[in-house]
This record gives structure tokens, sequence and C-alpha cells, in this order.
């Protein structure tokens, strides 16, 4: 394995905490509690209960590998390590292909949401979608540095904004809306997780940029720890608010956020939404640019994938390549998304099954690689069981791994015809 990607920054606990936290909490909270609750009812308190608890082992397993094998190929690295560099690309190109999916989706998602909140017509939304893909392409070319400064300061707002609208949320709560608590059976609960599973993706995409902290053998488990607890307690809380509020179903659970918020604020609470939303959507984007970006060079310079994504800036030394390959496929699909030809709610279910691939890769790496370490094969194994559940839900979109695997099954096939010829 060569060289990974050279190092810009020495990122320390608060700005690793605020990576993960905004990788992590991302629009699933704009959408989610409310759709769980027209799923579960009250009861959908209990998927996220346990989602916040398993998600521990997940992201536990992802931060011991960062700790002990950091690179910028993140899984893909992981998975080369663990069985061989050829298994390690394809799980590469899993993420990457979905990440350059995902962060025009997440985009979308809360331009949509900042367009209702502020009373705007459908043609900002593109506008909206653009100024977030510009600020996140903009500070992953300036540098880690920056990008971990920026990543702290949206964090703290979102996070202080999330807490204000559920504590102004807080008198609204009738307690006679948490009965039934379980209208629609225990199999609701259980549905209800699957979705809440997505909410807790993205500690996989820091792993990416573990070559930037400054200490990980100190600060990523303390990261992990704390991210995961102040994730779980902002997920939780929302739903509570929004279940005691009863701000979910008649038309409003895709925006439940804006209506809790509406309660206690008035039209000046659709604002005020339409700023969180900004927030939420920002951070993720920035650190799955991050993470896919860096991808994209370390596959290229290991000679799996084309040789342009392994350019870096002359000036900030950051993978410009991978970038310029990220704003191509993201003004693709903005342009797709515009003139209908594929719709928001096609796209966000397109790359479901390759992120799980991913996680499923990882946990399996880490079995293997984390034999030394205590508990390190324990929240391996019970990751790899957790996320092998819900891989069986994904339906049609195991289409998309099927096809990366083929686009990635011929240019292995051609790129070694073309070491083969060079050598005669």
């Amino acid at each position: 394995m060569k060289p990974s990607i050279p190092k810009t920054a020495s990122l320390r606990l608060p700005q690793i905490i605020a990576l993960y936290i905004g990788s992590v909490l991302g629009s699933g909270i704009l959408l989610l509690p409310g759709i769980t609750a027209d799923f579960a009812g009250p009861a959908s308190l209990l998927a996220w209960g346990c989602m916040s608890l398993l998600a521990f082992p997940m992201a536990l397993t992802m931060g011991l590998l960062s700790i002990y094998y950091p690179h910028a190929g993140g899984v893909s690295h992981f998975v080369s390590r663990a069985f061989n560099p050829k298994v390690g690309s394809l799980v590469g190109w899993f993420f990457l292909l979905s990440a350059i999916m995902a962060v025009p989706i997440i985009a979308l998602t809360g331009a949509g949401y900042a367009t209702v909140a502020f009373g705007l017509t459908e043609s900002f939304r593109l506008i909206i979608t653009v100024c977030i893909l510009i600020t996140g392409i903009g500070v992953n070319y300036i540098g880690m540095k920056m990008t971990g400064q920026i990543q702290l300061a949206v964090v703290i707002a979102t996070i202080l904004i999330l807490v204000c609208a559920i504590a102004g949320s807080i008198s609204y709560i009738d307690p006679a809306n948490f009965t039934p608590f379980m209208p629609y059976g225990s199999l609701s609960v259980g549905y209800a997780t699957t979705l809440i599973f997505w909410c807790f993706l993205g500690w996989e995409a820091i792993s990416h940029v573990s070559e930037e902290f400054e200490n990980a053998q100190r600060d990523v488990v303390k990261a992990t720890i704390i991210a995961s607890v102040i994730i779980g307690c902002i997920y939780c809380a929302t739903a509570v608010a929004v279940i005691g509020t009863h701000s979910y179903g008649n038309g409003i659970s895709a925006v439940s956020l804006i209506h809790l918020i509406s309660l206690s604020s008035g039209r000046s609470g659709m604002f005020i939404a339409g700023i969180i939303t900004l927030f939420i959507t920002t951070a993720p984007v920035i650190a799955y640019i991050s993470a896919a970006s860096r991808l994209a060079y370390s596959l290229s310079i290991n000679g799996y994938a084309p040789k342009f994504l392994s350019s870096l800036s002359i000036r900030f030394h950051t993978p410009a390549g991978g970038l310029i390959f990220l704003l191509i496929c993201c003004i693709i699909q903005l342009i797709l998304f515009s003139l209908s030809i594929i719709s928001l709610k096609d796209l966000v279910q397109i790359p479901n099954a390759t992120f799980i691939l991913t996680y499923l890769f990882g946990c399996a790496a880490g079995i293997v690689l984390l034999k030394r370490h205590r508990g390190g094969v324990f929240v391996s194994v019970t990751s790899l069981i957790l996320t092998s559940i819900i891989f069986c839900f994904v339906g049609w979109a195991f289409l998309w791994p099927v096809l990366i695997t083929g686009t990635w099954f011929c240019y292995m096939m051609i790129s070694q015809k073309d070491r083969n010829k060079k050598e005669f």
C-alpha cells in the first residue's frame, strides 16, 4: 500500500467530536421523528432508544480501526489489510459511488426543507442546494484545518438551536399523546428501527480523515463516546417532543420539526427551522465530501481508480482531483433532478445497500484486525450482526452495488491489460 494523502491539519478532541456529530447528525432528524411516529406511534421511542444504544458498537468499531490503521482509504484500507487489496478497492468503490450520491441528496433535502420554512418558491431550492455544495467543496479544498474549525462552529450552532427548539416545546407536551403507547403492534417498532438506522450512518466517513488527528489513540474513543451520547440524546429528545406535542400525521410528518418550532415561536419559528436545516445539512455534506475526495485519492494512487483522481492542490495539498470528480457528479445529478428525470425519492434509495455493505465489510475487517484489542472483536461482531439484519430490508437498492461491482470488474480488467502491455 502506497503512502496516504499528505497531512494538512492536526485535529484535536473538540474538532474530532464535531466531525463525528456533523457526519451522523444529518437530515434524518428533519424527517424521521415524525415519519417513525406515523409507523409506530409513541412506541417509536423504543426504536430511537434501541438504535441509540446499538450505535455504540458500530461507532466504536470504526473508531478503533481508525486508531490502529489510520489512512485516507478508510474502510477500504481496513478491508485491504484484513483480506486483500482487491476486495478493499471494491469496498472503496462502494463507498465512493454512494457518497457522491449522498452529498447532493443531503443538500437537496435540506434545501427543500429550507424553501418551505422561508416561504420561497421551488426555484430557490436548486440555488440553496448549490450554495451548500459549494460551501462543502470549498472548505475541503482549503484543507482539513479550516474544515475542522467550520464543522465545530456548525455543530455547536446546530445543537444550540435544536436544544432551544426542544426546550421551547416542553410546555406544549401533553401526556395524553403517549397513549395508546403501541397502537400498531410490536412489529411496527422493528420496522421503525430499520428506518432509524439511517440516522446513525456517518461513522465510517470520518475514518477517511483519521490521519489528520493530532493524537488518535488519546482522542478517538473519547470522541466516539461523547459524540454517540450527544447524538443519541438529541435524537431521543426530539422524538419525545414530536410525539408529546403530536407534531406528526395529517401531512406534517415530513416537516415535523417546523411544526414543533412553530408551536413556541409562531411565524418566526419557520425562519428558525430554515436556519436549523442549513446547519444540519451543511455539516454532513462537508464530512462526506472530505471522506469521498480522500478515498478517491487513495484508490487512484494505489492503481484502483483513474489517475486524475490522485491530483493534489499545489497550494493546499488537498485532493483536488477527487473534489473535481465530486463536483461533476453533483452537477449531473442536479441537472437530472431539475429536469424531473429522477426524483429525490429515487435518489435516496439508490445508495442504501452500498452504505450497509461498506459497514458489513468494515465490521468483518474489525473482527480480523482488532483481535489484540480488548473488546474490539466483540463490538465488531455485534455490529456485523446488526448490519446484516438491516441489509435484509434493502430491496431493489441491491441493484446499485451489483452495477458498481460490474463496473469495478471491467475497470480492473482494462487496467490489468494496460499494465501488461507496458511490461512488454
